[in-house]
């Protein structure tokens, strides 16, 4: 028996979603003509609108490009009503089934978030290789990528955040972010108003992580200084080295 359609599946994405998609491609080159682009379809609400948008993107770009998304399921995750929003978004869909909680379990892994991330990536790679696709597109927002900056701060001193576009030197396949613009509040507004069909976590760690600890602690950030998340991409997309503190190592031993 296959999955009810809803209606509201075929309508068209907020304008201001669809200008902030935009803007992220255009200014980051994301698309262009030919290209065979992979979306890791998670079934969570980002890449649900980030497809939502690509789909929408295909058909009135002049930049001719193909688009296929793929889903790695864990165990006993039902992706059928995956598979038929993609279909009204006639989109292909490819389900990649994978026992990740039991390997995190199994392994008794110190960080299974970032285990689990990764190990999606390889499996997403590895497919997007072997299918002949050139780039692989991922529903990071603006949420996202403030909470990584603040994180490698906080625990690794270091100013960064992941990058809107970059080439993957050992697939050659190049990852875009084209939701990097656009904040988790309107995406989860616009996955509700188009009924999308998100599917619940399987995760068992989902609420437990350090980036749920530093989400919380930007929404009281967020409270007080409302623009700090374009303040922090801003400074991410303007820091020169005139504002880096350099260290000049000379060759005499230090003495006192």
């Amino acid at each position: 028996m296959s999955e009810p359609v809803n209606s509201l599946w075929r309508e068209p994405i907020a304008k201001s979603l669809r200008r902030s998609v935009g803007r992220a491609i255009g200014d980051f080159s994301m698309i262009k003509e030919g290209d065979r682009i992979l979306l890791g379809l998670s079934g969570g609400k980002d890449s649900l609108i980030l497809l939502h948008a690509l789909s929408e993107l295909r058909r009135r770009s002049p930049a001719r490009f193909n688009l296929s998304a793929c889903t790695v399921a864990l165990t006993g995750m039902d992706a059928a009503r995956l598979e038929s929003y993609c279909r009204v978004r006639d989109v292909r869909h490819i389900v990649l089934r994978h026992p990740i909680i039991e390997i995190i379990e199994g392994r008794n892994e110190r960080s299974p978030c970032s285990f689990c991330a990764n190990m999606r990536r390889g499996l997403l790679n590895t497919q997007a290789r072997e299918d002949g696709f050139n780039k692989l597109a991922l529903g990071h927002n603006i949420d996202d990528a403030v909470e990584t900056f603040f994180m490698n701060v906080f625990r690794a001193g270091r100013a960064r955040s992941f990058r809107p576009k970059f080439l993957q030197d050992r697939s050659n396949i190049e990852v875009i972010r084209p939701l990097v613009y656009t904040s988790e509040a309107s995406i989860a507004n616009e996955a509700r108003r188009l009924e999308l069909p998100i599917l619940p976590s399987e995760c068992p760690y989902a609420g437990k992580t350090e980036r749920q600890r530093t989400k919380e602690m930007l929404a009281g950030f967020k409270a007080k200084f409302p623009d700090i998340f374009s303040n922090v991409v801003n400074a991410l997309k303007t820091i020169d080295s005139s504002d880096r503190w350099h260290v000049e190592k000379s060759s005499e031993p230090v003495t006192r």
